[in-house]
């Protein structure tokens, strides 16, 4: 969930730089975004959790699981931006709703998914730190995950 309010600050951004609004359609694309964007911190999350699982060290699992996902994300937000550009540059009939929708996917997945590949492991690092400094014992609360 740390990812959703670092897209939508790109998100906004492109509509303030476009001089769109937040209107129904944009709100449409906001929808769609925390969707997706939401998407890329489970694959980082779940993937580090499997491999601290498996009996790595907090910092090997995170670098590992945002290396080998990275792929996967940048994939994905390729493929949405690539489709919803069409619909940021839109004329016609109807273009201002499709332009709010486009630009909001737009500029959201790009901003957020470039956050989210420092954010997501830097803030998981961190909550796994301090739930081991927490439980210093070493108990079954010290082996659960943080993002969880």
């Amino acid at each position: 969930m740390l990812t959703v309010p670092l897209s939508m600050v790109g998100a906004l951004a492109a509509i303030h730089l476009t001089g769109g609004t937040l209107n129904i359609y944009s709100q449409i694309g906001l929808i769609t975004l925390i969707g997706l964007i939401t998407k890329h911190g489970i694959l980082i999350v779940q993937f580090a959790n499997r491999l601290r699982d498996e009996g790595m060290a907090v910092q090997e699992a995170v670098v590992e699981a945002a290396s080998l996902r990275l792929r996967p994300i940048l994939m994905t937000t390729g493929a949405m931006v690539c489709g919803a550009v069409p619909l940021a540059v839109a004329t016609g009939a109807g273009a201002e709703s499709r332009q709010a929708i486009g630009w909001v996917i737009v500029g959201g997945m790009t901003f957020g998914t470039l956050l989210t590949l420092f954010v997501v492991p830097t803030a998981y690092t961190l909550l796994a730190r301090r739930r081991a400094a927490a439980d210093p014992a070493g108990g079954a609360e010290a082996s659960a995950h943080p993002a969880e």
